[in-house]
């Protein structure tokens, strides 16, 4: 006979196996909103946010190797998304900007990742969505 116990783990692991399931996108090379791979919407986010960044900012929110984060910059640069400059303080460092069609992809972007982590969220039972959020 099933215990309480039981019962919450259950459905602790349902959770989590549908939360597993729900972000695989996040950790491939694909396009998921905007022809933007996770992680490249994770740098127009955060560029977006700040207005500028640091090449070397990015690395630290990445977590990646310096040229993971160049790999992973370029094709933003080479869309019109962002801009690299030289950093006034230091020009050996890098800033990063938004363009004008880089805030229209990052809005275009962020209503699809709504709609997305929307279907995650529903799949949280209410009564629990602030605990397990």
């Amino acid at each position: 006979m099933p215990t309480d116990r039981d019962k919450n783990c259950r459905e602790l692991f349902e959770i989590i196996m549908t939360l597993a399931r729900e972000i695989r996108c996040c950790s491939r090379d694909e396009a998921i909103c905007q022809d933007l791979t996770f992680h490249q919407f994770i740098i127009l986010d955060a560029v977006t946010r700040r207005g500028e960044l640091g090449l070397t900012d990015l690395h630290q929110i990445l977590s990646v190797e310096k040229s993971t984060t160049t790999r992973l910059v370029n094709p933003l640069i080479q869309r019109g998304l962002l801009t690299r400059d030289r950093a006034a303080h230091d020009s050996r460092a890098a800033m990063l900007r938004v363009t004008e069609e880089g805030l229209k992809t990052h809005g275009k972007a962020w209503g699809c990742l709504e709609g997305f982590f929307g279907g995650i969220v529903q799949n949280i039972a209410a009564g629990q969505r602030g605990e397990v959020l």
